[in-house]
């Protein structure tokens, strides 16, 4: 049976991959995920709900609620960068995953405001399906902002920094 955060974490990746449908059976248990105009559903077949009633119907609330809070988590967000300056370069999420400032939890983040970065600087890492994915600055300047909270689930292409670029 599948754990509620890795049916949360299928659904953040298909929801912002170009699959419409994805299924998957695995000893008995089946999930079924289809896109219908931006929106990610589960579907589980009525024998599934007959025999694990409880554990299915609670869960499709939960997964569901927190697609639409992420999705629209970044307007914000880049709406106020847009207004400090334009000329600041964003450095965006380049997928669906939990933002980490440092390495682990006993280490100082990788950047804070005010430090100076170059292309190949490393700023955070994005966890995606227990993958670690360090996240390169891309361009030299300084830190200016940072836009995001350690833990934070972020999207696909949502801002985590801004730079003013040298």
């Amino acid at each position: 049976m599948l754990k509620i955060q890795e049916i949360r974490e299928l659904i953040k990746l298909i929801n912002s991959s170009s699959i419409d449908e994805f299924s998957y059976e695995h000893e008995g248990s089946k999930i079924k995920l289809k896109k219908n105009k931006d929106v990610v559903t589960t579907v589980v077949p009525q024998v599934e709900q007959k025999q694990a009633a409880v554990a299915v119907a609670e869960p499709a609330p939960t997964v569901a609620t927190p697609a639409p809070v992420q999705v629209t988590s970044p307007v914000p967000t880049e709406a106020k960068a847009t207004e400090v300056d334009a000329n600041l370069h964003k450095i965006v999420s380049p997928m669906v995953g939990t933002f980490y400032a440092s390495p682990n939890p006993d280490s100082p983040a990788y950047v804070k405001v005010g430090d100076k970065v170059g292309k190949e600087s490393v700023v955070c890492i994005v966890e995606a399906m227990k993958l670690f994915n360090e996240i390169e600055a891309e361009v030299s300047g300084q830190i200016v902002e940072v836009l995001v909270e350690n833990g934070q689930l972020v999207e696909y292409g949502q801002p985590l920094f801004l730079v003013k670029p040298e």
